[in-house]
């Protein structure tokens, strides 16, 4: 097997059909002789801020000296990304070996396995066998049901900023919503929320009391930042002060706060994670895709948000970091999101719209999108392809910026066009 059928095999099998569960996992992993128990884990669920809390606590593990496992998802621009040991993708190599491992166990299996829930048995052999001695899990989809979620009680359950998505899946309320992400509180684990939401936060409060859970909010009160340049937001929190974080979202101190207050419960629970490693590790910490800058001048921006609560934090920070100046925005959007609160939100910042269609079934069509923003009054276009897309922005933009948002599916894809275009 080669890593081009390696990646066939992953990607073959959809959920459609499949109920919910973690039985198929459980299944698998006990074929595979359990990976995950050899394990201990951070496991990071929310709505957003998932990914760059889980890679901000990855950072400042690894700094202060562990062998850090980061599993997150979609990835950017390889598969590979969503599977790293100290900051290092796991190499073609080794995942056809462990595809090659785990295919045997899930082809015996009478109720096939998804694709994530394959994704997820990888992860966990890989990090048992690269002796990982903390891995930071990152919830799929929910919590209660999410394959990653087989794992018993982790170090730190982490709750990132809640808001309404996935509502079709997980509920029609926020208080559903958080039900499911508590889902990941296990008994007697530390449990560390981004709160914020009464009507979630009392949910949270609920299950944390139900499972004998040491709850800990927090206190933004204590987080204080200036704003920020192009190259890197500074901040003070509870005590460590004047923080050079390389994130610029200006959502991202808030992020940080919630992974220093979550590393602190660790120390306080017996890990070794002095305050300069934390530093360190922000100060350090790699994310591509979200709220990145591709080039400074004239400024081209990509940004990974793909909801209304996403989007309306990805407004404040381009008002932000351009105060008074306004976009052409690349966009692709998923049409199973709240497609027109996410454009009544970008409308006013937008001079005009550039519209693609993300390699993905479930993208909305370029056109459909164009005709959606024309509807708000807005001038907007559709490309054929994401490469014309992004030439088309490009040009639009003139020596203004432009912004490519709407999902992190397209973000390799628009990250790679850019480049061949500057060096065309």
């Amino acid at each position: 097997m080669n890593y081009e059928q390696a990646m066939e095999y992953i990607h073959a099998v959809q959920w459609a059909g499949h109920k919910p569960g973690l039985t198929r996992t459980r299944t698998l992993l006990a074929a595979l002789g359990d990976p995950h128990k050899q394990l201990r884990f951070v496991h990071v669920a929310g709505t957003n801020g998932k990914g760059s809390t889980a890679a901000m606590m990855a950072s400042c593990l690894q700094a202060a000296g562990y062998r850090v496992g980061l599993y997150t998802s979609p990835f950017i621009n390889r598969f590979n990304e969503r599977i790293q040991v100290n900051g290092v993708q796991i190499p073609d190599e080794e995942l056809v070996r462990l595809v090659e491992q785990v295919k045997p166990a899930a082809d015996t299996m009478e109720d096939v396995p998804t694709e994530f829930e394959i994704i997820t048995a990888l992860g966990m052999l890989y990090f048992a066998q690269q002796k990982c001695e903390i891995v930071v899990l990152e919830v799929g989809l929910g919590g209660t049901l999410d394959s990653t979620n087989v794992i018993d009680a982790p170090e730190c359950a982490v709750i990132t900023a809640l808001g309404m998505d996935h509502v079709k899946e997980l509920g029609p309320t926020l208080g559903d919503i958080a039900a499911a992400k508590a889902g990941i509180i296990k008994e007697g684990c530390p449990v560390v929320s981004y709160g914020g939401v009464p009507e979630a936060d009392a949910v949270i409060r609920r299950v944390a009391a139900e499972k004998h859970a040491e709850l800990t909010e927090v206190d933004f009160s204590r987080l204080k930042y200036e704003g920020g340049s192009l190259d890197a937001v500074e901040f003070d929190f509870d005590g460590l002060t004047d923080v050079h974080l390389p994130l610029i979202g200006s959502y991202q101190p808030r992020n940080a706060a919630l992974a220093v207050t979550a590393l602190r419960v660790m120390r306080a629970h017996g890990w070794n994670i002095p305050e300069s490693a934390i530093r360190t590790g922000l100060e350090t910490v790699s994310w591509p895709g979200r709220f990145e800058l591709l080039r400074h001048a004239p400024a081209f921006l990509l940004d990974g948000s793909h909801n209304a609560h996403g989007m309306r934090a990805t407004v404040q920070s381009l008002k932000d970091r351009f105060p008074g100046q306004k976009f052409v925005f690349l966009v692709s959007i998923m049409a199973d999101k709240d497609v027109d609160q996410m454009l009544s939100l970008l409308a006013p910042l937008a001079v005009r719209f550039v519209t693609v269609t993300a390699h993905t079934p479930r993208a909305m069509p370029a056109e459909v999108l164009a005709e959606h923003i024309r509807a708000y009054g807005c001038r907007a276009e559709a490309a054929d392809s994401i490469e014309a897309g992004v030439a088309r922005a490009v040009e639009l933009g003139g020596e203004g910026p432009v912004c490519a948002l709407g999902t992190l599916y397209f973000s390799g894809d628009v990250r790679k066009a850019f480049a061949e275009l500057v060096k065309g």
